[in-house]
């Protein structure tokens, strides 16, 4: 009795380890598939390159120069960097459904909902990662072919650390939508053709009659985004502060939907 009774007793982990380990081991997965590396690639020259086209376009223009350096420099993003960066949210989740793995990492821990923040929290700070050094390379890049006929702004000029802030949380809202729509719709296809039709068919309401494409419009994410990005507010649109809350409320309420559906479905 003595031996039983002076026999070790496995304990379990603290609640704060075990989280560790399990954004751990989303880190080492989404490292380890050659996705990812591909799609940010995509991002990085399409947002570079974009970048300098625009840049090249409004040096040869005869208008005088805009007053939103870095908005302008955003709209180049709104294509392909962004799509890639939400396919990257997509692929995080919908490749383990395909491959079955899923049943593995529910089975290892099966709190999913810790699994999705993990997730989530690995593809947000990649995506917010990345796109600051988007920012910081396509700006300084921008700023120098227009140093010539129109001049440019510099990186320490008052407000634009905030906007290249902001187009980095854009994409990293963005990662997260991608991640929330592949957690509903837990295939590939699906999530990918959903996500591009997420983000801009909600712009449509900009042709609406005034003053409902105002008073619509700014609640569209992408349109929340573009007033952070804006060197001076644009009227029609919600405040600085209004707007932040639009950009997380997107990514929020699709992972708040792909949370509750995520504990009633079967892996």
């Amino acid at each position: 009795m003595a031996v039983l009774d002076s026999a070790p007793t496995e304990r379990t982990p603290p609640i704060t380890t075990r989280v560790a380990d399990v954004i751990a081991s989303e880190w080492t997965k989404i490292r380890s598939v050659r996705s990812t590396y591909w799609l940010l690639v995509v991002a990085a020259v399409t947002a570079i390159g974009g970048s300098a086209l625009v840049a090249v376009s409004e040096r040869s223009s005869s208008q005088p120069p805009i007053g939103d350096p870095v908005a302008w420099v955003f709209i180049a993003w709104l294509e392909y960097p962004v799509l890639a960066v939400g396919i990257l949210g997509v692929l995080s989740l919908t490749s383990e459904y395909a491959s079955g793995q899923i049943r593995t990492t529910f089975a290892a821990v099966p709190q999913r909902l810790t699994v999705l923040a993990a997730k989530a929290s690995v593809i947000g700070i990649i995506a917010l990662v990345f796109g600051e050094v988007l920012a910081l390379a396509s700006f300084p890049l921008s700023q120098a072919i227009l140093s010539g006929r129109h001049g440019a702004t510099s990186l320490s000029h008052p407000g634009v650390p905030g906007e290249l802030f902001a187009a980095g949380l854009s994409l990293s809202a963005i990662a997260m939508l991608g991640l929330a729509l592949g957690a509903i719709i837990r295939h590939t296809a699906g999530a990918v053709a959903a996500l591009p039709a997420l983000i801009y068919l909600p712009l449509v309401v900009l042709t609406l009659p005034y003053p409902w494409n105002d008073t619509i419009g700014k609640f569209t994410l992408l349109m929340a985004a573009y007033q952070l990005v804006s060197e001076h507010s644009h009227t029609g649109l919600l405040s600085p502060l209004l707007s932040l809350a639009v950009v997380v409320a997107w990514p929020a309420a699709g992972l708040l939907t792909a949370g509750v559906l995520i504990q009633r479905r079967d892996a």
